[in-house]
């Protein structure tokens, strides 16, 4: 059973996850979803614990992407580390890409508009 200060990762995305793996025909039974509520939960506070007490040696009070994914790989999850850390690289262009957009002048996004419209259709 999962510590009472333990907070449990929500029960239907716990199911809907489990749904998405498993075959279509597969039923998935209410202890199931629980007892992978329950690790799952306990593995995100494992993590984040220890990219916390990362930060607080630091003297940092907030845990970044950067921290989890250092975490995970000094927990011995190498391989959930790199692959988070390629989705972190990704996901920090495409703000950066998006913030470039939000900075061009009204006139400038009609006329990439209009350009795009062109190539497709």
């Amino acid at each position: 059973m999962v510590d009472e200060h333990v907070k449990l990762v929500p029960i239907a995305n716990v199911g809907r996850i489990m749904k998405q793996i498993l075959p279509p025909t597969a039923k998935i039974s209410k202890e199931a979803k629980e007892t992978m509520q329950e690790c799952a939960s306990e593995f995100i506070s494992f993590v984040t614990g220890e990219a916390s007490d990362k930060c607080h040696k630091e003297n940092r009070r907030t845990v970044n992407g950067d921290d989890i994914c250092w975490a995970l790989s000094s927990l011995g999850f190498d391989n959930y580390a790199e692959v988070m850390l390629r989705y972190l690289y990704k996901l920090r262009d495409f703000e950066r890409v998006r913030a470039n957009q939000n900075k061009l002048a009204p006139l400038e996004i009609n006329v990439m508009e209009r350009v795009q419209r062109r190539r497709f259709n």
